[in-house]
C-alpha cells in the first residue's frame, strides 16, 4: 500500500512538472514542428506521463506511446485512451523481443531503467544524489522494427529510456527520417554508441538540446557531435541528440 501511495505521489509530481509550467507546451511544439507534420506517425519510446504525446497531437500527428511502467502506462491510457490517434504499448523497447527486468525508482519513475550500468553510473555522481532503484519488475520487450511492422514507418522517433537507448536502436534496421535519443553526462559512452549506430544506419546530420531547453544548436556531422558530447561539462547532466537522414 505504501509503495502505491509513493508511486501515485511521484506520478502526480511528474504531471505537475511536465504539464504545469507556462510556456513549456509552446517550446515543445516549436521544437517538434521542425520534424513532425499533420498526419505523420510518431513513436514516443519511453513516453512517461505523455507530455511529448500531447505536443505531437497538437501538431496533428498520430502517436504510438511506448511505456513499460504499469503506473505510467495506466496514466497514459487515462489521459489519451479516448483519442483514436494515440496507441499505448505497455512494453519496453530493446534489441530483441522477449522480457527483461526493469529497476523501478518509486519516488522518481522518470529515471526507472532496464540498465544496471545506468544505475551504477548514477551512484555517487553529482546531480544524482538520493536516487534509489528499490523495486524490480519483469516487463515485455518489443523492438522498433516490430513496432514499425505493426503500426507503420514513423516520421519521427523519440527515445528516452535511461541508459537503454543503445539497446533500443539495436532493434531498428528500417529507415526513418528523424529520431532523437537522450544522453547523460554520467554515461557518455552510451550516447557515443548511439551516434555510431545512427551513422551506420545512414543518418547524416546531428543536433542537440541540453536539458529541457527545447533549443537546438547547429547541425553537425556524426564526428562533430561526438566531439561536442565528449567536451560537454558534467553539469549539463542530460539532453537529447537529434539525428536526421538529410
Amino acid at each position: 500500500m505504501l509503495d502505491r501511495l509513493r508511486t501515485a505521489r511521484a506520478v502526480m509530481r511528474s504531471l505537475g512538472v511536465y504539464y504545469g509550467r507556462a510556456g513549456r507546451s509552446t517550446e515543445k511544439d516549436r521544437l517538434y514542428a521542425q520534424f513532425v507534420k499533420p498526419g505523420d506517425l510518431v513513436f514516443d519510446v519511453g513516453a512517461h506521463v505523455g507530455d511529448r504525446v500531447a505536443s505531437f497531437r497538437r501538431l496533428g500527428a498520430r502517436v504510438v506511446a511506448i511505456e513499460p511502467q504499469p503506473a505510467l502506462a495506466f496514466t497514459l491510457k487515462a489521459l489519451y485512451g479516448r483519442d483514436r490517434n494515440v496507441t499505448v504499448e505497455s512494453k519496453a523497447v530493446g534489441k530483441a523481443p522477449g522480457t527483461l527486468t526493469m529497476k523501478i525508482n518509486i519516488d522518481n519513475p522518470t529515471v526507472s531503467t532496464a540498465s544496471s550500468a545506468f544505475i551504477d553510473a548514477a551512484k555517487g555522481a553529482r546531480g544524482w544524489e538520493g536516487q534509489v532503484w528499490e523495486k524490480a519488475i519483469v516487463v515485455p520487450v518489443t523492438t522498433l522494427d516490430a513496432l514499425m511492422e505493426t503500426h507503420g514507418i514513423p516520421a519521427f522517433v523519440k527515445i528516452d529510456v535511461e541508459g537503454f537507448e543503445g539497446e533500443a536502436l539495436a532493434g531498428m534496421t528500417r529507415r526513418v527520417e528523424v529520431l532523437s535519443f537522450e544522453f547523460t553526462t554520467i554515461q557518455r559512452e552510451v550516447a557515443q554508441s548511439c551516434i555510431a549506430r545512427c551513422a551506420a544506419l545512414g543518418f547524416l546530420r546531428y543536433n542537440a538540446a541540453i536539458g529541457e531547453s527545447q533549443e537546438l544548436g547547429e547541425w553537425r556531422s556524426a564526428e562533430d557531435i561526438a566531439c561536442w558530447l565528449s567536451e560537454l561539462p558534467h553539469a549539463a547532466n542530460s539532453g537529447d541528440i537529434y539525428a536526421r537522414m538529410a
